[in-house]
């Protein structure tokens, strides 16, 4: 049905009432939009400069500890035990009496020797005499050559034998002396191996009543290969100025100082190594012998080194880098080569430069190419950043 003139009229305004509207509405709804987010801060990141140290290069190795003295203590006369005079186990002085074996049938012999002495000693003045008689009466010719002779004959044989029961005398006084069984050197004793009221018998052969090792100083022998060997300690000129340090099974570091001692004059072409052996001071007789032991030995003269963290140092496939901060703040990636540790520290041969800052902790938060808020911390030193940062909302 066609629409009326004035309906016409109508639809047209309304349409227009209703543009007008909507074009007012859509500036204002823009208006209300809103803006555009400020950018984030640079994130914190614990920064420490690369550490420059003089060090000397270590190599390890693992070792038993050894006695410089150990004696098996054995009767050098027969006899019964009478008494034992240490504890087991305890430290005894060089002297100490160990043991006592009757003394009784020795110091009989000492006085049948000292008899027999007597006797030669009052055989040699009569001798002596009677050869000075004939010695005058022959020359009054009152007696033969031959009778002097005979004579002198009999002088020399009692000072003969004079020697002999002075020698017989000595050794009887030894053997009592040596009914006394004392500690030849100062150490740590074992347990005694036979009792009083037990008969020994003297000789190389014999069992032995204990054993004794010295305690301070003490050696550790250990294993060398060719070639640390060649490079470290035959170039050295007196392998005593070679430091050794030695840390015990229970231990984490390394606790006592010592030199190497002797180094062996053969290769084992075996095994490839050489035996060394460094000496320690152990006064207060911890370490004690066939105990396992940890050993660096000082491989080089002191050189210069740089340093860092392990934690600083990250892994890409098959090669190693750090983050490096440059003077704009901005991270960089660095491969570097790095070496052994020490003192907490890695030393690191290539890649890097004395005092260059690099990222130790807050990786997450450094990307290369991105920019960083450093905070600078001591290389080494303990610090609670990843405590901190995971604290944050």
């Amino acid at each position: 049905m066609p629409l009326s003139r004035s309906k016409l009229a109508l639809l047209l305004a309304a349409g227009a009432a209703t543009a007008a509207v909507t074009g007012f509405a859509i500036p204002q709804g823009h208006a209300d939009a809103p803006a555009t987010a400020a950018a984030p801060p640079p994130p914190e990141v614990d920064v420490a400069p690369v550490v420059a140290r003089k060090i000397t290069d270590w190599q390890s190795y693992s070792g038993r500890l050894e006695a410089v003295d150990r004696v098996e203590v054995r009767p050098q006369v027969s006899g019964a035990i009478t008494a034992v005079h240490f504890r087991n186990g305890a430290l005894v002085k060089q002297g100490d009496v160990l043991f006592t074996i009757d003394p009784r049938p020795h110091l009989a012999e000492v006085a049948r020797a000292e008899a027999q002495v007597a006797a030669a000693q009052a055989r040699v003045r009569y001798t002596a005499a009677d050869l000075d008689r004939a010695q005058r009466l022959v020359q009054n010719a009152t007696i033969s050559r031959q009778s002097l002779d005979e004579k002198e004959n009999g002088a020399r044989e009692a000072a003969a034998n004079l020697k002999a029961a002075q020698a017989a005398l000595d050794l009887a006084r030894l053997d009592l002396e040596h009914t006394q069984v004392t500690a030849p050197v100062s150490g740590r004793v074992s347990r005694a191996e036979a009792t009083v009221g037990n008969v020994v018998a003297s000789g190389a052969t014999a069992a032995p009543l204990t054993t004794l090792v010295s305690v301070s100083p003490i050696y550790a022998s250990f294993d060398v290969d060719e070639q640390t060997y060649l490079r470290h300690i035959a170039s050295v000129k007196d392998a005593s100025d070679v430091p050794v340090q030695l840390g015990l099974a229970n231990e984490t570091g390394y606790s006592r100082n010592g030199t190497v001692e002797h180094v062996d004059n053969r290769l084992d072409a075996v095994s490839g190594t050489i035996r060394v052996r460094a000496k320690f001071d152990n006064a207060d007789g911890v370490m004690v012998p066939g105990l396992y032991a940890r050993l660096k030995v000082g491989g080089s003269v002191p050189h210069d080194a740089l340093m860092v963290e392990d934690r600083a140092i990250n892994t890409d496939q098959d090669k190693k880098f750090v983050l490096v901060v440059a003077g704009d703040d901005t991270v960089q990636y660095r491969a570097i080569t790095p070496g052994p540790a020490q003192n907490g520290l890695r030393v690191v041969t290539s890649g890097l430069a004395a005092g260059e800052r690099i990222v130790v902790n807050g990786t997450q938060h450094a990307r290369p190419g991105a920019r960083i808020s450093p905070k600078i911390v001591a290389m080494g030193a303990p610090n609670d950043a990843i405590q901190t940062a995971s604290t944050k909302p």
